[in-house]
């Protein structure tokens, strides 16, 4: 697609846009010219069409590599935007060919959803769109809209957006489990609340917060419990946890990592609310028919019913030691 406007001297080329969003995601020339089917020469002639454009640099050396500056990464998600409103408005009838698509998904995902369906998502998507590539970004400890400034594409996790204007689907619904070393004391009779209280414990954060659910909970029955200290990650509390006698906990969606770890998981003698497991993306993703294959793939990649059948997790992975 080329779009021209030339009511100036100079007109103005709207493929800029295309080849400035490629080359902010990529942050090089070569990879962008990789991208765009064009050669070298031909993409640092378009940089320069760019820097002319915006008066300013846009990309700058540091070192050995090219960093976007503070004003192209202010305007990043705005381009993405448009790239992507533009998109949808040329494709028709809300079809794509999945053989042909080349394209990068931006998801944010907590890394304990990436290491248990990361494998099975890219080996889908290989299969089916050779030409799209994933790029799993990890959650931050802070707070950014990153649907909304075209950071990312699609958000998985329990989704807590201030942002009225995005899109969320309910995919399923995680419970809470401990999670311990194999051999652990606890493990040593029935696991009361008043013994689970009494054990140090292990919070996985990524604020970093030293308390939870969990907490609120003990109270309610005249009990506390003392954390030992937090880690940013699921998967990073597995390995403290393998190591230590600390108690950690889990979501139903992540006990094949603490099988895989010889790691024993068992119901929390208490009464904690479920977590809202889902998908969030921005609107203007509504009518992209590679967007919506996409979230296809994560609905069918991610069990319904896990509060019905919590155990069955549990089992499984037991059964495979």
């Amino acid at each position: 697609m080329r779009v021209t406007q030339s009511g100036t001297a100079s007109g103005l080329d709207l493929n800029l846009l295309a080849a400035l969003d490629v080359l902010l995601e990529e942050s090089s020339v070569s990879r962008a010219a990789a991208r765009l089917h064009l050669s070298e020469p031909a993409m640092s002639r378009t940089l320069g069409r760019i820097r002319r454009a915006l008066g300013d640099p846009v990309l700058v050396r540091a070192g050995r590599t090219m960093v976007p500056t503070p004003h192209a990464l202010a305007v990043q998600g705005e381009v993405r935007a448009v790239v992507e409103r533009a998109r949808a408005l040329f494709l028709t009838g809300g079809q794509v060919d999945l053989s042909t698509l080349a394209r990068t998904f931006t998801v944010l995902a907590n890394d304990a959803f990436t290491a248990v369906y990361g494998a099975a998502l890219l080996t889908r998507v290989t299969r089916e769109a050779p030409g799209v590539r994933l790029r799993f970004l990890g959650e931050s400890h802070v707070d950014v809209p990153a649907l909304r400034e075209g950071v990312a594409d699609l958000e998985l996790g329990v989704v807590d957006t201030r942002s009225p204007e995005v899109r969320v689907e309910h995919l399923a619904d995680e419970r809470m489990l401990a999670v311990v070393r194999r051999g652990h004391p606890l493990l040593r009779g029935r696991v009361t609340a008043r013994r689970f209280a009494a054990a140090e414990h292990l919070i996985a954060s990524r604020r970093g917060r030293l308390q939870g659910p969990v907490d609120t909970a003990l109270a309610e029955r005249g009990l506390s419990r003392r954390v030992a200290g937090s880690v940013g990650t699921f998967p990073a509390s597995l390995f403290v946890l393998r190591e230590s006698d600390l108690v950690g906990l889990l979501t139903t969606q992540v006990v094949p990592l603490a099988a895989a770890l010889d790691l024993e998981t068992f119901e929390i003698p208490l009464d904690l609310p479920t977590l809202p497991f889902g998908m969030a993306w921005h609107p203007r993703h509504d009518a992209d028919p590679a967007h919506a294959w996409l979230r296809t793939c994560m609905r069918e990649l991610v069990p319904k019913g896990a509060p019905a059948g919590v155990a069955d997790p549990v089992r499984e992975a037991r059964r495979r030691r």
